[in-house]
């Protein structure tokens, strides 16, 4: 879609060059999807040549501008999965990028599954200075995030015990090429812990921890006290109903998957 009150970009972009109006720039998959009579000026941060991954003896830091292939290709088996819940044509995979999956924060966004199922941490910058938040609390709610006036997404890290980690994963739509109604993510911790995270059914990530081996009971229970009934999403991509049920049967078989 044409964004016909863009007069300018600003290509490649500094972050001190924000200003009403403004909007930052990366694959533009999603900035372009829909109409924006807001903007006047584009800022281009796929120019500024951002490593896409850096290997770190820390754990792996992804650039926001990132496209979805490089990240599919990193040769990390949960990442690649995740990447193909995007269901997506190779022109999106190729151009769309993981900061943007991020900043759009859509509850079917698999970046956010992957980066809160491994503790991934956002770097965020602005005018003002950098800080640093989890991927399970960047985004907020059915398209929020913690993203103030002028600030952008520089990275996203995970660390190297998450991606070592042994993980289970269970996708679920209403239609074989459909959006994701439900994505949960099991991962054993380095005490034989577990944590389950469910992102695309609810409207924000929600993180399951527990400290040991827990039973069958013990993760539906975390699951009535943890996710509120009214966080399921209830739209055309699934029914509340269906969604809490499918969420309740993924999260027990990536519990028998890792536990046994």
């Amino acid at each position: 879609m044409d964004l016909t009150t863009v007069a300018e970009v600003i290509s490649p972009a500094e972050v001190g060059q924000w200003r009403p109006g403004d909007a930052w720039l990366g694959g533009g998959t999603a900035l372009f999807a829909e109409p924006r009579p807001h903007l006047s000026r584009l800022l281009d941060l796929a120019a500024c040549g951002w490593p896409a991954l850096t290997r770190r003896a820390d754990g792996l830091e992804i650039a926001a501008t990132c496209t979805i292939a490089e990240l599919a290709a990193s040769g990390y088996a949960i990442a690649e999965r995740c990447c193909h819940a995007f269901l997506a044509s190779f022109k999106i995979w190729n151009v769309a990028t993981v900061g943007g999956n991020l900043c759009a924060g859509l509850p079917a966004g698999p970046m956010i599954a992957l980066g809160a199922a491994l503790d991934g941490t956002c770097l965020l910058l602005s005018p003002e200075g950098r800080r640093e938040v989890t991927v399970a609390d960047f985004v907020t709610g059915d398209g929020t995030t913690v993203l103030r006036e002028g600030e952008l997404l520089r990275s996203v890290h995970l660390p190297v015990a998450a991606l070592a980690g042994r993980t289970a994963y269970r996708q679920g739509s209403l239609h074989t090429h459909g959006r994701s109604g439900v994505l949960v993510i099991g991962r054993v911790t380095d005490r034989d812990g577990l944590v389950i995270t469910v992102t695309a059914a609810t409207n924000r990530p929600y993180l399951l921890h527990f400290p040991g081996p827990p039973t069958p009971e013990l993760v539906q229970i975390a699951l009535t006290e943890r996710v509120p009934h009214d966080a399921y999403l209830d739209d055309v991509h699934g029914l509340r109903s269906w969604r809490r049920h499918l969420t309740r049967r993924y999260c027990k078989e990536v519990r028998r998957e890792l536990v046994g």
